[in-house]
């Protein structure tokens, strides 16, 4: 009975000290009771009814009363709490990714774009109060997936970002330009582009530095990330007959300079990931750099418990006086 459960008065607890104290001054009283009477033999008298040795009994259900009203006192209830979390200040947050034939280059686990996609996963379930979207851009950009609270649909079209979508090329101005465009009517306090490439910009009508002044107009955060180990890296140069990419080594470049200033032009920071790890560790700083505001509620819901034991101590005593009057009566 008493599992789980806390009591709202526990200095009533206290009182259980007066009942050794009243155990006490009863056998003394029953021992003053008790008188004497001197015969030659008690052959006449009957001694087999247990009845008078029982009588204490009354005096145990009075006691057991008694501590049950002591626990009463003490208030004793359950508590049962529940939490409500509350977002104020979501963050808007577009993923813009590269996915020219260079990113198929194998300086990065088992390519590049394969090692993109298992941190930007991770990164998107990672913040379940924020509304994530997709752009893809190479030669040429589009909107994969618009900005939605729906995980599930985000991470499914990441999964099905490929190479030869798009015309080849890298067109950071039109990836760029096209995440603002996702952005633009947000009304989220915070609104985020994580933007990915490993080359320099060569294509596409619109120049980064155009894209960048409409970011800081809108009022968005981009965080750029070059991709591309140091020096030469594994990487498709040509086809084969049958229609595959032939791999040999090619100088790593990327215009870190334009990322560079894209991402302190609007208040963002640029990352330059060269393995695996260090991308995993980019995605995990920007994760940090942008926190989610959240307010959690707790309710606490109390039940009372002590009418049971006012029950219980009501039961006795009734017990008590039945037995009193009745069985041992004559005794009294």
């Amino acid at each position: 009975m008493l599992n789980n459960i806390e009591f709202a008065n526990p200095e009533f607890f206290w009182l259980f000290l007066l009942l050794p104290l009243a155990v006490v001054w009863y056998i003394f009283k029953r021992k003053n009771e008790t008188s004497s009477l001197k015969i030659a033999s008690i052959k006449g008298f009957s001694t087999d009814s247990l009845l008078p040795k029982l009588k204490p009994l009354l005096f145990a259900l009075r006691i057991l009363a008694l501590a049950s009203i002591i626990v009463a006192l003490a208030r004793p209830q359950t508590e049962d709490v529940s939490t409500q979390t509350k977002t104020t200040s979501g963050i808007d947050i577009v993923i813009s990714i590269d996915v020219s034939s260079s990113m198929l280059a194998r300086d990065l686990k088992p390519n590049r774009l394969a090692a993109l996609k298992k941190v930007a996963g991770n990164f998107i379930k990672e913040r379940p109060s924020d509304r994530i979207g997709l752009v893809a851009y190479a030669g040429e950009s589009y909107t994969k997936t618009p900005i939605t609270s729906d995980k599930s649909i985000v991470l499914n079209s990441l999964s099905e970002i490929t190479y030869g979508t798009l015309e080849d090329g890298t067109a950071i101005g039109m990836g760029l330009a096209t995440s603002v465009n996702r952005l633009k009517e947000s009304k989220a306090i915070s609104k985020v582009i994580i933007l990915l490439t490993d080359g320099v910009n060569n294509s596409g009508f619109i120049e980064p530095q155009t894209a960048a002044e409409l970011a800081v107009e809108y009022g968005i955060k981009t965080y750029t990330i070059g991709l591309g180990t140091n020096g030469n890296a594994l990487s498709p140069i040509a086809y084969n007959n049958d229609g595959s990419f032939r791999y040999g080594m090619r100088p790593v470049e990327i215009d870190e300079e334009l990322l560079e200033t894209i991402a302190e032009a609007t208040g963002g920071t640029y990352f330059r990931a060269t393995d695996n790890e260090s991308l995993q560790d980019i995605y995990d700083e920007i994760n940090k750099l942008e926190k989610t505001e959240i307010e959690e509620f707790k309710y606490t819901k109390y039940e009372e418990k002590y009418r049971v034991w006012l029950l219980i101590a009501g039961l006795l005593l009734v017990i008590e006086w039945v037995l009193r009057n009745t069985i041992f009566r004559s005794f009294i």
